[in-house]
């Protein structure tokens, strides 16, 4: 899928493939926890920042197997995108902190205000966090899960992504990501997550080719 090769809020020219086509659509509506779920795209103002891709639908579907705790939890998605994934957590009773960079924002959080319910609002947040900045603004090690859909694509980015997973993660948080294996680069990019992360594939969606992979920090090496 040669789409991705920018930043994450670079938009895109019209791409002609009837299987992108979903992606130009103005709205996305997804059925989890119970409740129908519409999200605003807007993919020639924010590009793939803003439009709901595959690995977040698995993300979700994973989530309703079960393959997480989430009531109660303390929660935060990285590059949420629309949000779904995020939204479904905090409507399975997670209190999720949901983060984009700065100029997806507004986008982000109109969707997460249209998609929960009065009563579940306080369960999440929308904040600005750009990987590897400004990460005072978050609590060491004080999530209890760490989600990201799709976040795994752009080489730039390993570094200050690992730097910002080491930062948010505890000996006992759980991270789950979904992505596709694109490029070799994704491939080396576990292989650095390998590095300092405990990482193995929890669940595989054929259909949509799909991994999720979740992982837990390793206990720090003692000098020999």
């Amino acid at each position: 899928m040669p789409l991705i090769h920018s930043m994450a809020l670079v938009p895109y020219v019209e791409n002609p493939l009837p299987a992108l086509s979903k992606l130009h659509n103005s709205s996305a509506q997804f059925r989890f926890a119970n409740r129908d779920i519409r999200l605003a795209q807007d993919w020639k103002k924010l590009g793939v920042a803003a439009v709901v891709w595959d690995a977040a639908v698995v993300t979700c579907m994973y989530l309703e197997l079960g393959g997480v705790e989430l009531k109660g939890r303390r929660v935060i998605e990285l590059g949420a995108g629309t949000g779904l994934v995020g939204i479904v957590a905090a409507l399975m009773g997670a209190h999720v902190i949901i983060t984009d960079r700065e100029p997806a924002l507004d986008f982000l959080s109109a969707n997460v205000k249209t998609n929960l319910p009065a009563d579940c609002r306080g369960s999440a947040v929308v904040s600005e966090l750009s990987w590897g900045e400004g990460l005072e603004r978050f609590p060491p090690g004080g999530f209890d899960l760490v989600l990201g859909a799709d976040i795994v694509y752009l080489e730039d980015t390993f570094a200050p992504l690992l730097r910002t997973l080491e930062h948010l993660c505890s000996d006992t948080t759980a991270v789950l990501l979904a992505c596709k294996i694109r490029y070799e680069r994704d491939t080396a990019f576990l292989g650095m997550l390998r590095q300092r992360f405990r990482v193995e594939e929890v669940h595989y969606d054929k259909q949509r080719d799909i991994h999720v992979y979740k992982a837990q920090k390793l206990p720090p090496r003692e000098d020999l």
